[in-house]
């Protein structure tokens, strides 16, 4: 049994289908009845949605009626937001069973400016449980309110996390675009498992007030999609300062326009000495090395520390342990329905292990074993020795040479970024060592709010190497 063929919408990506909208060649009320109808065909078996909006439709319908010149720059374009940030009216949950009756009566921030841009918002998608901070070896994807996440190449293939279903919902074609979060690979990961663009951006860049957090020093939402200009787009409706977020009060928005011909002349950083880098990693880093020449960018290898050498110098989680007790409190101390702190959560969770402990929760107990007010002196320590290895003795290091950006295989080196608070892009390589058509990845690095120039430079590569291509279909 197979699907018939996808509709035609489905083949626009975010700034084809605004700009058809914008101009009246589609209407909103149609794309997101086509979206709905192939999310209810797909997701029982993909997992990748954990709540429908059932408004979404009669939010289409009204756009159809704006005029032409008040319609925004996402008019009508269906999205799905990662389900630890806050949509009025949905549950946020961060896949947790103990969080599905919280229902936040208010955006976060991010989710106004799409709201405002346009954009009708599907549904909230699924995500490793609590963004992957709840435990060791907990499979990707997997939470205890929305089940396993399945990756459309196949499930045999891992989903990456924490933002799995937006990974796999942009793959599957499930909406248009969705808005993950990363505090240490959480959206590169999953866009390179699905074989989409993942953006990570500077640190401060969108607004973090309203998302569930982990870390203050490394959370960031960001945008995982089928092509860079519309990673482009969306950050530049997400983006600015907030309120009620400090980082996003220092720091400056970038012009995210991108640019013509980025790669001639460009100088690209290349790190090949990574140790556990597989097979496929290294010919999708060549394929890509081979496309930059080509393109006219200039390419150079590094003096970089090994893997190997940053974890003998006490790369771990540290940081994350103690920072995750204090933020996690005070974002659910505005709980409703549901825990109100982190030793709740871990309470609920003890007093129905079978639903909630499918991997345990050693994360959760470590962090509520911290004093919870970042007093430790193992906390500073900790924090200015990541900050060492990512910034000073690591991508600095590398960026003070002149170079524009750092090219990683795989998504190594997005701890580095997450650590440095620096923007990351996870971008697609076809290879013919991909198992069944699966495509690998590459992973380009920047300095600090150097989002414009890195999206400009991953824009041209992607293009070169061909763009995001889709899964093949299968049955539900």
């Amino acid at each position: 049994m197979t699907l018939p063929l996808p509709d035609p919408i489905l083949d626009l990506d975010v700034c084809a289908l605004a700009g058809a909208t914008r101009r009246g060649d589609l209407t909103p009320s149609e794309i997101t009845r086509t979206y709905l109808a192939r999310l209810g065909a797909l997701n029982p078996e993909l997992r990748a949605v954990i709540t429908v909006n059932p408004h979404a439709q009669a939010t289409a319908d009204a756009l159809d009626d704006v005029p032409e010149a008040q319609r925004g720059a996402l008019h009508g374009v269906p999205l799905l937001i990662k389900d630890n940030i806050d949509v009025a009216g949905l549950p946020t949950t961060a896949g947790s069973v103990l969080m599905k009756g919280h229902v936040p009566a208010g955006d976060a921030p991010l989710v106004a400016r799409l709201r405002a841009a346009g954009a009708v918002i599907l549904g909230k998608a699924n995500m490793t449980e609590w963004a992957n901070f709840m435990t060791l070896g907990m499979k990707n994807g997997y939470s205890s309110l929305g089940g396993q996440t399945v990756n459309p190449w196949g499930p045999q293939h891992d989903t990456g996390g924490s933002s799995s279903g937006s990974g796999v919902a942009v793959a599957a074609r499930l909406c248009a675009a969705a808005i993950g979060t990363e505090t240490s690979g959480s959206i590169v990961s999953p866009a390179f498992s699905s074989g989409v663009i993942g953006l990570k951006p500077t640190l401060g860049l969108i607004p973090r007030t309203g998302i569930v957090p982990i870390s203050h020093s490394q959370d960031t939402a960001g945008p995982l999609t089928r092509s860079v200009r519309d990673a482009a787009l969306l950050m530049s409706v997400m983006a600015g300062p907030d309120a009620d977020d400090e980082a996003s009060r220092r720091l400056p928005v970038p012009d995210l326009t991108l640019s013509e011909s980025a790669l001639t002349g460009a100088d690209l950083v290349v790190i090949r000495d990574e140790p556990n880098m597989s097979e496929a990693e290294g010919a999708a880093l060549a394929r890509a090395e081979n496309m930059l020449s080509a393109a006219g960018a200039e390419l150079h290898s590094a003096d970089f520390p090994t893997r190997a050498e940053l974890e003998a110098a006490g790369w771990r989680l540290d940081v994350l342990v103690y920072e995750f007790k204090p933020d996690l409190n005070a974002y659910l101390s505005t709980v409703t329905q549901g825990p109100k702190s982190l030793a709740q959560v871990i309470e609920h969770n003890d007093a129905d292990p079978d639903t909630c402990l499918r991997y345990g929760q050693h994360l959760l107990l470590a962090a509520q074993a911290t004093r919870g007010d970042l007093s430790e002196p193992a906390y500073a320590r900790a924090r200015e020795r990541d900050l060492r290895l990512a910034r000073t003795r690591g991508l600095d290091e590398l960026f003070a040479r002149g170079h524009d950006a750092a090219l990683f295989p795989g998504i190594h080196g997005c701890d580095l970024a997450a650590a440095a608070g620096y923007p990351s892009v996870a971008l697609p390589v076809p290879t013919e060592t991909g198992a069944g058509g699966k495509p690998g990845g590459v992973l380009l690095v920047g300095p600090a709010g150097s989002d414009g120039r890195l999206l400009s430079l991953a824009a041209e590569l992607n293009r070169a190497l061909g763009g995001v291509k889709f899964p093949p279909e299968r049955a539900p």
